[in-house]
Formats: C-alpha cells, structure tokens, sequence
C-alpha cells in the first residue's frame, strides 16, 4: 500500500524558546500526537545549555521524537557580500544565517562541537539543519564530510547525505513578526497547501512563535488536520529512511523483455519529484 508521508519539524529548540515550542507542540497535539522532528540549537545566540534542558530533550527522544542538529548558536557573524547577500542575511533571515558564510573548517568545527553535545547526551544523532535552511559551499563541504549525518534540509529539499540524492519537498512555513508578514504568510501557505496535495513529501516548518497568533494556528493546524487523512506522519529521519530502502528495491524486468537482470529504481537529484522515479513508501 503506497502512502505519502506527511512531518512535523520545530525549529529554534532551545531553552530561550522552550516555552514556545511548547505552545507549539500543545497546539500541534490539539490536531493528533504526532512523532514530532526538533531542531535542537546547543549554543543557542552563545548560551550554554542548562541540564535541565538537555533532560528536556532527552525526555522527548524517549517518547519517539528525533532530535537534528540545528547549527550551533543560532547567529551569522560573517560579513554580508553587497546589497543583495546583505538583504539575505540581515532582512530575510535576520542575520541568523549561521552557516552561510563560513568556510569548510569554521563549518567542520562547528559540526564537530554539535555532534559531540548529541555524543555527550546519547541522543541519536540523523539529521542536521541549517539556521534559516542556509548553506554556503564551505558548510555543504564539511557536511559532506561528516558521516554522523543521514540527511539535510534545505527550503525545497530534503537531501540524502553524502550523496546528491534529494526529496522534493517545500517546507509550509509561516512568519509572525509582523501583522503584514502573519497575512501573507496564511495566504501563501494556503497556495503551497494545494500545489503539494500530490507531493510525496509534505513537510510543516513551524517556529516558537506560530501558536501565537490565532490565524497562523489555526491555519497550520487546519492544513495538518487535512494532511493526516491521507498520509502518514513519520520523523524526517523515518522518511529518508523509508526513501532509501524503497529506491533500493529492485524491480524485475517485463516479461517480455528478453534481460533477466533486474532494474534498480532510483530517485536523483534531477528527477526526485518525478511520478516515473518515485519510490513509493509502503505502510507498516
């Protein structure tokens, strides 16, 4: 049976935003408990975690969640390359762009400290983000590099590491600074909501701050309330996994055909969201 997976990612875990990620899983929860993916920050804007957090997150592996590695403080502290990087990095992503800049040692170092606080924990340890989804080619390179990692995500991609393979998949995600930015950020989600209806991949990038305002709630919540009637909800680390092993299952040739080896079917970088390439997930 072919079933579409749906996941629910939190962004900026740390223990400055704890209580809202926690306003967000209580809302998320309102819809269906769901296995949820948490993009944990270790040094989150330079602050050392408390033990107390670090239980937190110890807690909600326990209960099935996935921890990623989400950078390691949270802040871009290179220097913008003309108008257009600045806007980028200073306006769009509020100069939290951490990995963009960086060349392939700063990136590795900063891997390496992230991996050893999973180590240090015993947390398992699948997935990294980048801080504002933002990789520079000296982080793709140390990230290429380290093994710990199954995957990474970019805005439109889920990406199979260390290779090149990738899931099409737009992350649905809402900014609440403003009430210009909360509008239209309800309007364009609701536009994503129905060009991804056939995608494979349906991906929920939810911050602290979206249970806060009753509109971005209710709409995130009404979207994964529509989503859940036809597709699973797994962790990032269970879709990429269930990827891989449906694009190692071989098919046999037609009967027809007079060659009895038989034919991988794969997914690559360059036909990843076509129907033809597809692997399909299979339910449990």
């Amino acid at each position: 049976m072919k079933a579409p997976a749906l996941c629910v990612v939190i962004h900026d875990v740390a223990e400055a935003r704890l209580a809202g990620c926690e306003r967000v899983i209580a809302a998320v929860h309102e819809v269906a408990p769901l296995p949820l993916t948490f993009l944990a920050v270790p040094r989150f804007h330079h602050t050392a975690p408390t033990p107390a957090f670090e239980q937190w997150l110890g807690d909600r592996s326990r209960r099935g969640d996935e921890l990623a590695l989400h950078g390691l403080t949270h802040v871009d502290e290179g220097r913008p390359h003309g108008a257009l990087d600045r806007l980028r990095r200073h306006v769009y992503t509020r100069g939290e762009g951490e990995f963009w800049d960086l060349d392939e040692a700063s990136a590795g170092a900063r891997l390496r400290e992230g991996i050893d606080w999973f180590m240090r924990n015993g947390w398992p340890l699948h997935g990294f983000v980048a801080p504002a989804w933002l990789l520079g080619p000296g982080a793709w390179a140390a990230l290429r590099r380290c093994r710990e990692f199954a995957y990474t995500a970019t805005l439109r991609h889920l990406h199979l590491l260390p290779g090149d393979e990738r899931i099409t998949s737009q992350a649905i995600v809402y900014s609440t600074s403003t009430a210009w930015r909360r509008q239209s950020s309800i309007a364009w989600a609701a536009v994503l909501d129905r060009m991804l209806a056939a995608n494979p991949v349906l991906r929920f990038e939810l911050h602290p701050h979206d249970a806060d305002h009753l509109g971005v709630r209710r709409s995130w919540q009404r979207a994964l309330e529509r989503a859940m009637r036809e597709r699973e909800a797994l962790t990032v680390s269970q879709i990429c996994e269930r990827w891989r092993e449906a694009a190692s299952v071989e098919v046999p040739a037609p009967a027809t055909a007079t060659a009895s080896t038989p034919t991988p079917v794969t997914a690559s970088a360059n036909d990843a969201g076509s129907a033809r390439h597809r692997p399909a997930f299979k339910a449990d």
